[in-house]
């Protein structure tokens, strides 16, 4: 149900607020496109800097404007079981079809594994929709260890996970460990090709934000055992899915989306926005994407 290619959607500012009708118009053009669906108050989404009446507002518009076959997931992890779950409950409530929860993190010396099985049984246990482990190390300092996502994989409400690493050892790990039942999306762009090739459900990155028919063609092509143009695909998408990630961050993405035709808006502080020397480098890679294009 939940496999195939999400884009963590930006979240569009402007003056500091959320501006809802760029969001729409943005899941609008991705509607006509084969995504599955969208992943909502995820980290491009800026999701550490937004209220609680924000996010639950996030999902219900991008749930209102997402076409009726587009699956809708919500990142709700808190360090707080108590607050992951009453967020876990209004986003299902808003629309969410189920949640993306992060790992905690915040006391890091005791998140050892057998808190992080107690913490997500805890969630799963509780939550009205089914449940994604997030595990993004680069962010969190955290991570979850193979085997303890095996444990996971268990719970009936434990659909999957969302693994944040290039480090295509771990993901195939979590991929032989966990079973053929368990949902593992790639979330960078960078591996696709190799997860999926590896056995992974699909991919949620924020490269689909700007290239999302590119991310579907590698996932459809592997699908289809076109692994050679699955392959030369990926290489030509590096350079631009480099950008809107490790080298620009979230102000890179949005401002790529503001070139190729999407609304990618302001950042929210303590964010800042792209640098112009950096700006005009990631002209260079859009126009070079472009090329690619025709």
């Amino acid at each position: 149900m939940f496999e195939g290619i999400y884009p963590p959607l930006a979240t569009p500012f402007e003056k500091d607020e959320i501006s809802y009708g760029r969001l729409q118009r943005n899941i609008e053009k991705y509607n006509s496109t084969r995504l599955r669906g969208y992943v909502t108050l995820g980290s491009n989404g800026e999701s550490a800097l937004l209220t609680r009446e924000e996010k639950i507002e996030l999902v219900k518009k991008s749930k209102e404007a997402a076409a009726k076959d587009k699956l809708i997931i919500a990142g709700t992890g808190c360090d707080s079981v108590k607050e992951t779950l009453l967020l876990t409950e209004e986003a299902a409530k808003a629309g969410a079809d189920a949640a993306l929860v992060l790992t905690p993190s915040y006391y890091k010396p005791q998140m050892d594994s057998g808190a992080q099985i107690a913490y997500f049984t805890n969630i799963a246990s509780h939550s009205p929709i089914p449940i994604f482990i997030y595990n993004v190390p680069k962010f969190t300092g955290i991570d979850i260890a193979p085997a303890a996502v095996a444990e996971l994989s268990a719970h009936p409400n434990i659909i999957g996970i969302k693994e944040s690493t290039e480090n295509i050892v771990h993901i195939l790990e979590v991929i032989k460990l966990a079973g053929d039942d368990f949902i593992v999306f790639t979330g960078t762009g960078s591996v696709l090709y190799s997860a999926l090739t590896g056995g992974a459900s699909g991919g949620i990155a924020a490269l689909a934000n700007v290239a999302p028919d590119e991310c579907v063609e590698i996932y459809e092509s592997v699908a289809e055992g076109n692994l050679q143009g699955a392959l030369q695909l990926q290489k030509e998408i590096l350079e631009l899915n480099k950008a809107v990630t490790a080298r620009f961050g979230v102000p890179g993405l949005k401002k790529a989306m503001d070139m190729l035709g999407y609304e990618g808006g302001e950042v929210r502080t303590p964010l800042t926005a792209l640098k112009k020397k950096d700006e005009e480098e990631l002209e260079g890679i859009i126009a070079r994407f472009r090329e690619l294009k025709h």
